[in-house]
This record gives structure tokens, C-alpha cells and sequence, in this order.
């Protein structure tokens, strides 16, 4: 690691620790944070400094923007998720220019933190796959538990497809996922609702 991107990672690590909510005893973002530094090490190794540290930054200061401050329907989630990553994307990207990086590289982080051409971008896409296998190691049993069989099969078919076939293929051999979920994983076919 270089010097900025261990500046970055301390910087966006001292932001998470402030969470007052705990989970096993720790903050609950500096543990989702650097959960998706294991994840994505494990998914892409090779991925470029500003990728590292979106992964890294994804939910910096998550707990500022309660979700109970929007509207308790979809529609109101959408517009709390859109707002985070807005937020994310802001906060991670003026930690990047604090510690050295350029304008360019901070615009990237900031458009992969918004999550802004899945699909269509490497790095946007890699950042997608690395959240999705972060939450379905660690936080997709717990959650399931507070939604009905029909939910869970939305959900996980809608998040199968924001995955690349490559993250699929990992996610059938990674995770022990029950039939008819698993056959999301296998089918590559995108639909106009994942888009």
C-alpha cells in the first residue's frame, strides 16, 4: 500500500469509529468498512487505489443520515439510499484530495460510491459485487429474518442481477444457496427491473 492510500484508509477508519451503534463490541461501519476491504481484496486484489478505498469508505459516516428521517415505503428508502451515497461519495472524496490524490481519482471514487454506471463500468461494477458479497456474508441472515419468503426472493433476484457473471459464479461456489435462489445466480439474462 502507498502512503495516501494508508492515509486515506486511518482517515475514513477514524470517521467509523465515532459509530455509536455496535456490533460484536465494535463500531458498526469501521467493521462493515473494513469487511469490504476483505471482500474486495478476496474478488478483485489487483483493484486501483481509488477502488480500495470506495470499498473502504462505502458507509463512512452512515449513521449521520438516519433512515427513520424518510419516508418508511420504498419510495422513501430510494430517496435515504440515494442521499447516502451522495454523501459517501462526498465525504470519501475530500478525504482523498486531504491526502494527495488528484481531482480525477477522487471523481472516480466518487462516482463508484454512487453507484453510477453498474453495468458499464469495471470499477463501479467491482465496487457493486464487492457490497453484495459483503452483505450476503454477514448480513443477509440476520436481515432475512425481518422479511417475508416472497421479499427475500425479490430481493435476491434483483441483487443477482447487479452482480457480474463473475461475482455469480464465486457467490454459487462461496455461499450455500438454497434452490429456486440459486438459479438467479446462474442465469445471466438481464431484465429491464435490474437495470
Amino acid at each position: 500500500m502507498t502512503q495516501r492510500l494508508d492515509q486515506a484508509f486511518a482517515r475514513i477508519d477514524a470517521a467509523n469509529a465515532e459509530d455509536p451503534n455496535l456490533e460484536n463490541g465494535q463500531p458498526a461501519e469501521l467493521l462493515y468498512g473494513q469487511r469490504m476491504t476483505t471482500e474486495q481484496r478476496g474478488l478483485y486484489p489487483d483493484a486501483s487505489e481509488p477502488l480500495q478505498i470506495a470499498c473502504r469508505g462505502q458507509h463512512i459516516e452512515r449513521w449521520k443520515l438516519p433512515r427513520k428521517d424518510y419516508p418508511d415505503d420504498r419510495k422513501g428508502y430510494l430517496q435515504w439510499r440515494t442521499e447516502q451515497g451522495r454523501r459517501h461519495a462526498a465525504r470519501v472524496a475530500e478525504i482523498m484530495i486531504d491526502v494527495g490524490y488528484d481531482q480525477k481519482d477522487a471523481d472516480h471514487a466518487e462516482k463508484m460510491l454512487r453507484k453510477e454506471g453498474i453495468k458499464r463500468d469495471d470499477e463501479v461494477q467491482a465496487m457493486e459485487d464487492v457490497a453484495v458479497f459483503t452483505f450476503m456474508r454477514h448480513y443477509m441472515a440476520p436481515f432475512s429474518e425481518t422479511q417475508t419468503a416472497e421479499e427475500m426472493d425479490r430481493i435476491v433476484r434483483l441483487t443477482a442481477r447487479k452482480m457480474s457473471p463473475m461475482a455469480r459464479a464465486r457467490a454459487l461456489k462461496e455461499f450455500a444457496i438454497p434452490e429456486p435462489l440459486a438459479s438467479y445466480f446462474r442465469d445471466e439474462t438481464p431484465t429491464a427491473e435490474s437495470r
